[in-house]
């Protein structure tokens, strides 16, 4: 899938630079994601999950404005590029991740991974529902195939766990993170369409989500405490500046290049990554279903990669 401004209706061609750029980017947001889901479980404890995304998110602009401030870019929205990254703050940070922290209280941080797979099919709905964007047969086959392959990946995994009704409540929450993270980029597109820059709008969609949160979180009676722990503190400037700054600067830029359904197929190449990281720290172990998942991923995001642009 492409957006208006980058779809073309022209046949299969080579992938250009910035096709390859932004591959190599959805590897690096990959590798950063695939950690964090292991992270977020390293927040869990005596700080409130709405008080550590704040922290982690409201520390994240911050940086991200000063970045922009050291880089002269300009800061400036007019007021329709303002309503864009409000709703991606809604939705994107402050829905998504006070839903995805909640999951992973209840589920294994590699379940949370794999729910997020489904983003890249539930990217191609939205878009071709609220936008117009066609994508073509390749592109759904790329996206099914993916989003197929990590729930062999871990279906056998899920299943041996037993699924109560605690386990069915964090998989829940987790598909509600995941169709949050869907309207997130769909207003992240429509800032990029009234000509917002990316690391501003993302700067302010942080602002935004961070603020919000902390209001709710006020109004509700949430203790904004710090754990001063290493682990605690260790994770969170991880998280903040690797899996927030770096990881969702990337991403935003990279869907504006290569278009969201793309850069959202991250989101199925994180699980195996997820899945290796609950081994070496969790001591998970997972059986043969994990080595065919993983290709059927991998044929998924080959499939993407390589399925040609439509117009709109």
């Amino acid at each position: 899938m492409s957006s208006p401004a980058e779809a073309t209706p022209v046949a299969r061609v080579p992938m250009s630079r910035a096709t390859l750029l932004g591959v190599a980017g959805v590897i690096i947001c990959a590798m950063i994601w695939g950690t964090t889901w292991y992270a977020i479980t390293l927040q869990l404890g005596t700080v409130p999950p709405l008080a550590s995304i704040v922290w982690r998110f409201g520390l994240a602009s911050a940086i991200l404005f000063l970045g922009c401030l050291i880089a002269r870019q300009n800061l400036r929205l007019t007021r329709a590029q303002h309503l864009a990254a409000l709703g991606q703050g809604v939705f994107a940070f402050s829905i998504s991740y006070s839903f995805t922290y909640a999951s992973e209280g209840h589920v294994a941080s590699a379940i949370v991974a794999v729910t997020f797979a489904s983003l890249t099919f539930l990217n191609l709905v939205l878009f071709r529902l609220a936008a117009g964007q066609k994508a073509a047969a390749a592109s759904w086959g790329g996206a099914i195939l993916g989003l197929f392959g990590v729930a062999v990946l871990s279906g056998g995994e899920v299943l041996s766990a037993g699924f109560d009704r605690r386990a069915a409540l964090g998989v829940g929450l987790a598909l509600i993170a995941t169709t949050a993270s869907a309207f997130g980029n769909f207003f992240a597109w429509r800032g990029q369409t009234r000509g917002s820059a990316a690391i501003p709008s993302t700067a302010w969609a942080m602002a935004y989500g961070t603020g919000l949160l902390a209001l709710y979180g006020l109004m509700t009676g949430v203790e904004f405490s710090i754990d001063p722990t290493f682990t605690y503190v260790g994770s969170l400037f991880y998280l903040s500046i690797f899996g927030s700054v770096i990881a969702f600067s990337l991403y935003f830029t990279i869907a504006r290049t290569i278009g969201y359904a793309m850069a959202s197929y991250i989101s199925a190449l994180t699980p195996p990554i997820a899945m290796l990281v609950s081994v070496l720290f969790e001591g998970a172990h997972f059986g043969w279903t994990a080595l065919a998942g993983l290709l059927l991923v991998l044929s998924g995001q080959a499939l993407l990669i390589r399925a040609p642009k439509v117009s709109s």
